[in-house]
């Protein structure tokens, strides 16, 4: 069962591939034995295509990007239909290597704190590594930021080799107990950075994402490649 599909798109988007998506992801949650709501559907001309839902009350995203709409649509489709399945039974971790996704595009030559186009301050949710994974897969995230409870501590986990999952904390510390995500964790502490140090660190070394702890108060950031160049930075409030 669905609510009304609202989509959003930017101007080159044509009204048929809106109809497209619309129909094509209204199909695609109509198959599912659970409560599909709050159906958001963001499109672009450069071939991004993104779902937001609640599946039986539960937050879901999934993010697409391929050469065309149309590519990027049924690859859309598919990853909804798979991600409804995964939040509604057992969790299983995810395959890695991942399948491949569409490069991101390079950051601007004189890359600093001007080229950080969004920043989010949510409020950190408190939860085990283990929850934060599950969080990590049914919201499609390279990295999510987090609060470590059995630490006090900001952390993220993320996806790498050399099993699919990483926890990283501000503050290092001893592995969690108890974990059924296959967790590798880095002996590391985050780094210590501004965010101008951090624009430098991930435009230099050519990174996805930057976790790092803000020398003002020490709290967790995250600072990402967006899919138009630019760079977002989410930061942990108070």
């Amino acid at each position: 069962m669905t609510e009304a599909i609202t989509v959003q798109a930017f101007d080159g988007v044509p009204r048929e591939v809106l109809d497209e998506a619309r129909g094509r992801i209204a199909a695609a949650a109509d198959c599912a034995n659970a409560l599909v709501e709050s159906l958001r559907v963001r499109l672009t001309p450069a071939g991004l295509a993104q779902v937001n839902a609640e599946v039986d009350g539960r937050r879901i995203r999934v993010q697409e990007t391929a050469r065309g709409l149309g590519e990027a649509l049924d690859r859309l489709a598919e990853g909804l239909r798979r991600r409804i399945t995964a939040v509604t039974g057992t969790w299983t971790p995810r395959a890695w290597p991942q399948p491949s996704r569409s490069p991101l595009p390079p950051i601007p030559a004189a890359a600093g704190p001007q080229v950080i186009a969004r920043v989010k301050s949510p409020s950190l949710v408190w939860c085990s590594p283990d929850a934060a994974a599950r969080t990590l897969d049914a919201m499609d995230y390279r990295i999510h930021l987090f609060t470590d409870p059995a630490t006090e501590t900001d952390a993220v986990v993320y996806r790498v080799g050399p099993t699919g999952y990483r926890l990283a904390r501000t503050i290092a510390a001893a592995p969690p107990r108890g974990c059924t995500a296959p967790l590798t964790v880095s002996p590391h502490g985050a780094p210590t950075l501004d965010d101008r140090q951090a624009v430098e660190r991930l435009a230099g070394a050519e990174l996805p994402f930057l976790f790092y702890a803000h020398p003002g108060d020490g709290r967790g950031r995250v600072l990402y490649r967006r899919f138009d160049g630019r760079l977002g930075l989410i930061t942990g409030s108070s």
